[in-house]
Order: C-alpha cells, then structure tokens, then sequence
C-alpha cells in the first residue's frame, strides 16, 4: 500500500525542483544572477523559501545545461562567457543554420513553413510585453522548429546544444528599452523571403539576425547594473 504514496512523493519533488529551475533560469536571464558568481545551495534555498535540496537538484540539470558549473564545497558558479566564446557559438551556428535556411528554401511545402508563423509572433508578443522567458522560449521553438524541416535531428540537437551554452543572460535592460522587439521582428521577415522562395536574401537575412543577436549581448555588457540576489518565492508542494 506505501507505493502509491511513494511514487506520489517523487512527483511532488520533481515538481519542486522543475519549479526551482524554471525560477533560477528566469534568475539568470534577469541578470539576479552574476555570470562568474558563485552561489550556494542553502542561500537560494532560503531566499526561495524551499529547501536546500530541490535547489541542488536543480543546479545540477543547469549543470547539464552548460548554464553553470559545480565548485567544490562551495556551490555553483553561473558560466561566464567571454566574448571569444560568443564570437564562436555565433559562428558554429551560422555555418548550420544559414545553408539550412537555403535548403529548406528550396524543399519544403510553403503549407509547412507557414505553420511557423503563430510562433514568430509569439515571439514579437513577448518582446514587446518584456516577457523573457516567453520570448526565448518563443524563440527557441521557432528556430529548432524552422532546422527540424531539414530532417536531420542531429543538426537539430547541435544547434540546441549551441544555444543553451551561449545563452544570453540580463536581458532585462534590452527589454525595457525596446531593443529586443526589432530582432523579435526578424522571425517573420526570415518567413516573409523563405515563402517566396527567395533563397539568397533568405540566408543573408538569417546571417543578420545570428549578427544581431550577438550585438544583443554586446550592447547589455557595456553597462552591466549590479543586480540584488533573486527575492521570488516558491511554493513548497
């Protein structure tokens, strides 16, 4: 008879720690979390208001993630990312994606990329309402989506791999100050050119928008804001 309650024991743990992460992701694309930084598991614990070991939990899947890394007796520390390591996740990006922009120009049912439009203007729709995690998540969803039309899940999984470990962090500034509803903006334009079957223009417009996601991240590290440590609570189930 304990199983049941057993098994309901480990789904409401899961949940907490899925909770905790999706918190601490916010974190770090808020800029409340310092890239270099180091944090410990019961300091967020009590800023959360869980316990220690949802948080280390869930450290541990942003480990996995690339976001941060482990540091002996001590917690962990959010990636920091020089700009040499931008400079060279844009250009492994633009060797994948802009010839598969090309190709699924030329290959795929326009029916098919027209299913993408509901998603490039979610994108749009967070940008403009300062949703973060909408808006990357938007975006991410948009482009894995536009890469799964070459059929190779392999480039697919590649190009997510890239983008977790170079994903922009503090973009609440860009936000505020509208910066980030131009490159939102993109996503439907890059359909608009793919549509007509303008394949050129199309693979050029994606090496622009890989161009100016990289000065996304440029411009937020000229003036970087000391940040106070994260304050939202959660729930404990």
């Amino acid at each position: 008879m304990s199983e049941p309650q057993s098994r309901k024991l480990v789904s409401v743990r899961e949940h907490l720690r899925d909770q905790v992460a999706n918190a601490l992701r916010a974190a770090l694309i808020a800029g409340e979390l310092q890239p270099g930084a180091i944090y410990s598991a019961p300091a967020l614990a009590a800023e959360y208001g869980v316990s220690a070991t949802p948080v280390r939990e869930a450290m541990l899947d942003l480990a996995r993630e690339g976001l941060v890394e482990p540091v002996r007796n001590k917690g962990f520390r959010v990636t920091e990312l020089s700009e040499r390591d931008l400079d060279e996740f844009t250009e492994i990006r633009a060797l994948i994606e802009i010839p598969t922009v090309g190709r699924v120009t030329r290959s795929v049912p326009p029916e098919r990329l027209e299913a993408l439009r509901p998603v490039a203007e979610e994108i749009v729709a967070a940008a403009r309402a300062g949703d973060l995690i909408g808006y990357l998540e938007a975006d991410r969803r948009f482009h894995l989506g536009l890469l799964s039309l070459a059929g190779n899940a392999r480039l697919v999984e590649a190009v997510s791999d890239l983008r977790k470990r170079s994903r922009l962090y503090g973009l609440t500034e860009l936000a505020e100050a509208g910066m980030l509803v131009a490159s939102a903006e993109e996503h439907a334009e890059l359909l608009d050119l793919m549509l007509a079957g303008n394949v050129a223009a199309a693979e050029e417009h994606m090496r622009r928008h890989l161009s100016h996601v990289r000065s996304l991240w440029a411009a937020r590290k000229q003036d970087e804001p000391e940040r106070k440590p994260p304050s939202r609570r959660l729930k404990a189930r």
